[in-house]
């Protein structure tokens, strides 16, 4: 075994890895960025929310805060059809929180241009490249970068981000916000919650 004393300037931060990814860690993920957000005195969060349950979740856990839940675009899946309920989305509305609807940051034309012709263009390449630390840390940028844009989140101050991989959210980031047309000043500052995979090493095993 080996043993070392560390010694160095910094701050160790406790960060949440989960045996597998999905909906199941949305509220030990929400609880954790929740208690960094207070410690922190951060008082903007963002959270992926397709159906709004994951929202509504957020809304209880999170006081005191502007909190932004970021929807999927309408006609995601087919045209005209959008995934949250106008009832979930005026629930959240009563509550404070600011719901948001539009283009995705990673997708849009570009995507049309890769069912039409069969290629890939520059904004999926970087989501197929963040998609290396999980599913929920490309969704919890996007969704940042979708909400700076829409004027519902600062860049001069941090935020904290989370988004899921298919449901709920699984990672959670304390991130600097930019605007997407300045996306390579966008900085991760803290993972504090992610899936570990571990379930995908074992199954090599």
């Amino acid at each position: 075994m080996c043993q070392f004393d560390l010694q160095a300037e910094g701050q160790s931060v406790p960060c949440l890895y989960f045996d597998e990814p999905g909906a199941i860690n949305t509220e030990a993920t929400l609880k954790r960025a929740a208690i960094r957000a207070a410690e922190l005195g951060i008082n903007q969060v963002v959270v992926a929310s397709a159906s709004g349950q994951t929202a509504l979740l957020a809304a209880e856990i999170f006081h005191d805060c502007r909190l932004v839940a970021v929807t999927h675009s309408t006609g995601f899946y087919r045209p005209d059809f959008q995934e949250m309920p106008e009832e979930v989305r005026l629930r959240l509305e009563e509550k404070g929180v600011k719901v948001l609807t539009c283009q995705h940051a990673f997708g849009g034309v570009n995507r049309a241009v890769r069912k039409k012709l069969g290629t890939y263009e520059l904004d999926e390449i970087i989501a197929y490249t963040l998609r290396a630390f999980g599913e929920g840390m490309k969704v919890a940028i996007e969704v940042s970068l979708m909400a700076a844009d829409a004027g519902l989140l600062e860049t001069s101050r941090p935020c904290l981000a989370m988004g899921g991989t298919e449901k709920g959210v699984d990672t959670a980031v304390l991130l600097r916000p930019v605007n997407a047309q300045n996306f390579f000043d966008l900085r991760i500052m803290e993972i504090l919650a992610k899936p570990g995979f571990y379930h995908e090493e074992a199954r090599k095993k």
